[in-house]
């Protein structure tokens, strides 16, 4: 093991062992320290604030709940302790996220992956930009956000909860808020990553917030509204393998040429192979981020019958790159001296590449615009009626300009270089126990000579363009009653989803000019490596600068154009067009009761659910040309045919809840219910990329064609589970909880890789052919899991330590799910209703890690507040958006975060949050666990900022 494994473990043992022991010390006393009840109206009540208040409101949400939740709440705004929403939720009991650039972006309840959850924004599904159904929830700045519950169980009320679980993120009311607010944070950013970059002003950035609340006419209306500026930068370190990876044959060696691969006739003969990917990259990033938010609510409380919201959220993120790439373009090109394990995973090889230079600017833009209207009416003190109508829209637009420069027998002066070849020798290692790989270029090569890089300038220009939008409506009817039936409650939900969208390249252009052009630009263009210490931070390491050239100069001589603009048809095979319809009717009864002296309460309801799907889907057309000796040939005539695939499903989704009361601080909960996680939308495409065989001369078009590659199967339907939940939860005093809760859940309708013949016209002639996309399995699979929650404050300690206070969850999960490569692993064959077998292990569920850790330890004294917070994940199986892939694994993640106020006068307080402090990294495994595909580095983070509340 090495040393940064070491260390990591030495972390989390000592965070996690300081944290359950004090925890364990307190729960002999736990019951004894909750404070004598005030008298109303008493002038000495006590005040909770804080850290201290934002616990004590989730524990009573935890307690009040039907269902299973964890929360976290704060009754002020701008009291969610942590920078985004989706830092603030890897707190709760059994979230933990993904992070993305540093920070927390898709969320994984219980271990399972983000597309078993669903997430709702007051009630109200929420669209995103990534293709998927997981809410980009970095999108959303935590101070605009008042409460965060995630229900682990589910009751039919429910929008429509997940198999994981539902996410809801809600903002507040201002006549319920109850008062007038108006505060103002600023806060600036630190990140040393940042400052190695040259030119990037220091890594300073910073994020400004403004919030106002009011009632007005008599408390009957109500106003609420916030705004932000997020400035900052977010630069990264990475080196990766190309998504692609091939099984080659371990003999024979090919030294002049790529590796022999494996077919799949052969994966069955137990041969050897080894694993590599098509290309190595090395890649240096300058990034800036800007956001802009808006988050905004108007109530109307007319009468005691009626209540009236209505609510937008708005937020408008882009984000710049510059990025600057060393690439290793053929790795599978005259590897030689080849060690592998018994996995094909590579320890250490020899092999020749073409080496490139390349440069590309993204940027990303992405807004959300959501909201809703809802009207509550009560007609009488049992009957409630509640209209809810609601609107979401997601539009990511992402361009990027590319070039590349490559070397060439020659450099760009003429001398032929020592190699007198194009190729560079060049050896690959792997220390048994690390993720980063050693590279080393043959030392005859001087990475940082500009004159090497020159020959087949190549110039693309891409972009993608993802809309997703939501409209939906709700009713819903409750009528409360006397009795064991508290109440009777039943609704409707209608929604239309659609999904959009395009990768459209302008290029590629290869452009030969003479040398002497070549020359004139290549000295004009040329540009000082961006970044001191590239990849410092990486055992084993060695290359740490390459030549690199000004992006917008190169366009700029070769172009003509620093940006030749999109092509005016975005028509193409790879498009998706996804419209999702779905109806749903639930009835749900309440009761509360005892059961001899035992209170009890909970519900029991069906929910039943209708999809309907259509996804179109576009064919390039393909003409027919017949040879003078009969045989023929396939050319494309830059048509498209549109094909719609159609196809729906109705689920029935019982649930039942039930809590009894055992003694007066003890509950124990039960819960049953069936749950569905729909597949992403981009996961139904119809698009299909037809393949050619080279050549031109065939006896049938079926011979033409080398394959068929899907975009999506829109025939997917949603993944089913069974599931059943038991918690036994204890409440001594308001700061602490003591929760355990084990679950199981038993899965129908897995994923499987798959040949579906699929009939294609073809120049008037009707063919059939088959194409590997994914289905529903038959195979059935299960999940069973334990989480735990413990948290107090010491109270019972003597002054100043009584200010001490602790939260540890924990969340272990078992499955036997798979999921199978794409292209390696076992594929199914629904004609001969037989599976041949593939050469590497599956994966399990997408998102899916056995062990989940959160570990909290706050100290709150006058005017002080202190919190570190401990985030640990296992390894799991990350998915790519639009499925259809190989498999990736992203290795265990842990992060400790810090953060720290003053108050500095009555409603002026100094803050200070650090996040990532011990700079960890985000690694990844491609397509079996251990083979290293990608490790990137982005720092830590120091925010310091001011407080003022009026």
């Amino acid at each position: 093991m090495n040393s940064r494994n070491h260390a990591r473990l030495l972390r989390a043992a000592l965070l996690t062992s300081a944290g359950s022991t004090l925890l364990i010390a307190a729960m002999p006393v736990m019951a004894q320290d909750a404070p004598a009840p005030q008298v109303e109206g008493e002038e000495d009540a006590i005040i909770v604030t804080g850290i201290r208040e934002t616990i004590q409101n989730s524990i009573n949400t935890k307690r009040a709940e039907t269902a299973i939740v964890d929360a976290l709440s704060s009754d002020d705004i701008g009291d969610i302790p942590a920078i985004s929403v989706g830092q603030a939720i890897q707190t709760i009991t059994g979230a933990t996220t993904h992070r993305e650039k540093g920070d927390a972006s898709e969320i994984a309840l219980r271990g399972l992956g983000p597309f078993l959850s669903n997430a709702t924004f007051n009630g109200r599904d929420a669209s995103n930009g990534s293709g998927d159904r997981s809410v980009n929830f970095n999108q959303f700045p935590s101070e605009l956000v008042n409460n965060i519950k995630i229900y682990k169980t589910q009751q039919a009320s429910l929008v429509e909860g997940g198999v994981a679980g539902t996410i809801e993120i809600g903002t507040l009311r201002p006549l319920d808020f109850g008062k007038r607010r108006l505060q103002a944070d600023i806060k600036a950013q630190y990140n040393p990553y940042g400052d190695r970059v040259i030119g990037s002003g220091g890594g300073v950035g910073w994020r400004g917030t403004l919030s106002y609340v009011d009632q007005f006419a008599n408390d009957t209306i109500g106003i609420a509204i916030g705004v932000q500026r997020n400035d900052t930068n977010n630069p990264e370190e990475t080196f990766a393998a190309s998504s692609t990876w091939t099984a080659c044959q371990a003999s024979p060696v090919v030294a002049n040429n790529n590796c022999n691969e494996f077919t799949r006739d052969e994966y069955g003969q137990n041969l050897p192979f080894y694993l590599v990917p098509n290309a190595y990259t090395f890649r240096q990033i300058s990034e800036t981020d800007k956001r802009d938010a808006v988050f905004g609510s108007i109530q109307w409380r007319p009468s005691d019958q009626f209540n009236i919201n209505l609510d937008v959220q708005y937020s408008d993120r882009t984000f710049v790159e510059s990025r600057r790439d060393l690439n290793l373009s053929e790795g599978r090109y005259g590897l030689t001296n080849v060690i592998y394990d018994e996995n094909g995973i590579v320890q250490s090889l020899n092999g020749l590449t073409s080496l490139e230079s390349n440069g590309s600017e993204l940027s990303r833009s992405e807004e959300y615009l959501g909201g809703g209207l809802s009207v509550e009416w009560q007609p009488s003190d049992r009957l409630t009626v509640t209209l809810d109508g609601s609107y979401s829209r997601t539009v990511r637009t992402e361009i990027e300009r590319n070039v590349r420069l490559r070397t060439d027998p020659t450099d760009v002066n003429g001398v032929r270089t020592v190699f007198n070849n194009m190729r560079i020798p060049y050896t690959y290692a792997i220390t048994p126990g690390s993720f980063v790989p050693t590279i080393t270029i043959d030392p005859r090569f001087d990475l940082n000579n500009h004159n090497l890089f020159w020959d087949d300038a190549r110039f693309r220009r891409d972009e993608s363009k993802r809309r997703n939008e939501i409209y939906a409506g709700r009713f819903d009817v409750a009528y409360e009653m006397d009795g064991f039936l508290s109440k009777i409650s039943a609704g409707g939900r209608g929604s239309q989803l659609t999904y959009r969208d395009y990768d459209m390249r302008n290029g590629d252009f290869n452009l030969n000019p003479a040398i002497a052009e070549d020359r004139r630009i290549n000295n004009l263009c040329r540009q000082a490596f961006p970044q001191t210490d590239y990849l410092s931070a990486a055992d084993g390491n060695s290359i740490n600068s390459w030549a690199t050239f000004d992006v917008d100069c190169l366009f700029r001589e070769y172009m003509g154009a620093e940006d030749p603009g999109n092509l005016p048809d975005t028509r193409s095979v790879a498009n998706r067009d996804v419209t999702e319809r779905t109806f749903a009717g639930y009835v749900m009864a309440e009761y509360d009761a005892d059961l001899g002296n035992m209170p009890i309460r909970g519900n029991v309801g069906v929910r039943v659910v209708n999809t309907r799907v259509i996804s179109d889907g576009l064919r390039s057309d393909l003409s027919i040309v017949t040879n003078p000796d009969g045989s023929i040939r396939l050319v494309t005539s830059g048509e498209f045919d549109t094909v719609t695939i159609k196809s729906q499903n109705t689920r029935i989704l019982p649930s039942a809840n039930a809590i009894f009361e055992v003694a007066q601080n003890t509950l124990v909960r039960a819960a049953a219910y069936r749950a569905m996680s729909r597949p992403n939308p981009s996961a139904l495409g119809a698009g299909r990329t037809i393949l050619l065989e080279d050549g031109t001369s065939f006896t049938s078009v079926e011979d033409a064609i080398r394959n068929i590659t899907a975009n999506g199967s829109p025939r997917l339907k949603p993944l089913m589970s069974w599931n059943a939940d038991l918690a036994v939860e204890w409440y001594p005093n308001k700061d602490s909880l003591l929760s355990a809760t084990v679950y199981y859940k038993q899965f129908s309708g897995g994923f499987q890789p798959v040949v579906f013949d699929e009939d294609f016209t073809i120049d008037g002639q009707a063919v059939s052919i088959p194409v590997t996309q994914t289905r529903n399995s038959p195979d059935k699979s299960r999940v069973y899991g334990l989480e735990l929650t413990a948290a107090t404050r010491f109270s019972f300690l003597p002054k100043p330590l009584d200010g001490l206070g602790a939260k540890v969850s924990y969340n272990y999960a078992n499955s036997n799910f798979k999921t199978q490569d794409i292209r390696l692993g076992d594929v199914y064959d629904p004609e001969t209703e037989t599976v041949s077998s593939g050469i590497i292990p599956p994966a399990g569920l997408s998102g899916y890690s056995k062990h989940v850790l959160s570990a909290q330890a706050y100290y709150e004294i006058g005017p002080v507040s202190l919190q570190a917070i401990y985030n640990y994940r296992g390894k799991y199986f990350q998915d790519f958006v639009g499925g259809n892939s190989q498999l990736r694994y992203v290795a265990p993640s842990e992060t400790v975060d810090f953060r720290a106020s003053l108050d500095l006068m009555k409603g002026v307080s100094l803050r200070f949050e650090a996040l990532n402090i011990f700079n960890e990294p985000k690694t990844t495994y491609m397509p079996v666990y251990g083979s290293s595909r990608q490790y990137h580095y982005y720092g830590a983070k120091y925010f310091i900022g001011i407080r003022a509340r009026i």
